[in-house]
């Protein structure tokens, strides 16, 4: 027994309510990631548009056909935003506006002159142009989630298609007026590709979901939360397992004095400096150079495939402009100054460990030596 069309527009309606709750369900787990919601909301009026595109199918009234036609356009401009909010987290009220205000007038206005031929060669066109327009969002995103983002973008891609060839058959066809609803393969065709790809988009939306959970946990991990630098177990991940040679080198930096700041100025005004030296400290950096935050006050520098010299000259820079700034705290100025170790790998080869211990011996030796100054470490010398 073959189900009817209607049977199959409620299977669509009752897929997509479903997936609506699935995404706001999601939504409410990590609620930065509001292209979710913002993707429900664009649902919520596609289903009030696929019931009342049924009651148009049985009685073909203008009126159904309008309201369809607003809330289609509501809905797919909607996901269209949804799809630019993943790309760049920020809402695109321009897209929505742009999208439903076009695919309203160019399929209502000639519903209301009795051309419904026309209205819904025109809404089919449009829906389809949405349609790969957010299937580009996706696509121009997909370094970030390729598996998830491939299908969603193939899915959307599929669906546009299907769109297109309502509209191609129509326009074949060449009847401006019909008197009643589309009915042809393409229609058949479009539906059954419309709840296969909502199925398909939604499973794949809550994978990249997760994708981007676990990737934010995986930032977390490894990133220092005040400075927003890399943690010392990143660099250890990165450099651990390393053989430091002759144009490798480390740079220990320590804020001087911080304990008389967070003493003196309180824990803001120490948090600050710390934020302070992170960004004087990425200024200038080479793709291959990795700055880091060690704990407290002490930071990391290394330098990979670095002529000589250059280590104790990058030291020099970011002492000497770190202690040229001011930092302003409750109207009160004050300077803050930074001591620096440098040790370099040799032509044998150093674990990373013990140019770190090199590195680290040469910053208390700066310490010990009136701070505000950059030492190389003794064993520099002997290589």
């Amino acid at each position: 027994m073959l189900v009817d069309y209607n049977s199959l527009l409620l299977a669509l309606g009752v897929s997509a309510t479903c997936l609506a709750v699935t995404l706001v369900g999601n939504w409410f787990s990590r609620r930065p990631d509001t292209f979710l919601l913002t993707c429900a909301a664009g649902l919520v009026p596609l289903v009030g548009g696929i019931f009342i595109y049924g009651s148009y199918v049985d009685t073909p009234r203008p009126i159904f056909a309008i309201l369809t036609f607003v809330l289609f356009f509501i809905g797919f401009s909607t996901i269209w935003m949804a799809g630019y909010q993943f790309r760049t987290r920020r809402l695109s009220k321009g897209r929505f506006l742009l999208g439903s205000l076009t695919g309203i007038v160019a399929s209502v206005v000639p519903m209301l002159a009795g051309y419904d031929g026309l209205a819904f060669m025109s809404d089919n066109a449009i829906i389809g142009l949405l349609l790969l327009l957010t299937a580009r969002e996706y696509w121009l995103s997909r370094h970030e989630a390729p598996t998830p983002l491939y299908g969603i973008t193939i899915l959307y891609t599929l669906t546009a298609i299907s769109f297109g060839l309502c509209a191609g058959v129509l326009i074949a066809d060449g009847k401006l007026v019909l008197g009643h609803a589309p009915d042809n393969w393409a229609e058949d065709f479009s539906l059954a590709i419309c709840i296969a790809g909502m199925t398909g988009i939604g499973a794949l939306s809550l994978a990249l979901h997760q994708w981007r959970q676990a990737a934010l946990h995986r930032h977390e991990a490894i990133t220092d939360s005040l400075t927003g630098l890399l943690n010392r177990r990143a660099l250890f991940d990165l450099y651990g397992h390393r053989s430091f040679g002759p144009s490798m080198a480390v740079i220990i930096f320590d804020i001087d004095r911080f304990k008389a700041i967070n003493d003196q100025h309180g824990h803001a005004a120490g948090d600050l400096v710390l934020k302070l030296f992170g960004q004087e400290l990425s200024v200038g950096l080479r793709p291959s150079d990795t700055v880091a935050r060690l704990g407290g006050e002490e930071f990391a520098l290394v330098l990979d495939n670095t002529l000589p010299g250059r280590a104790e000259q990058v030291a020099e820079r970011v002492r000497d402009a770190f202690a040229a700034g001011t930092i302003s705290v409750d109207d009160k100025s004050m300077v803050c100054t930074v001591s620096a170790g440098v040790a370099t790998g040799t032509v044998k080869g150093l674990a990373f460990d013990d140019v770190l211990r090199a590195a680290d011996k040469a910053l208390y030796e700066a310490k010990r030596n009136g701070r505000n100054r950059v030492e190389v470490a003794a064993y520099l010398h002997a290589v």
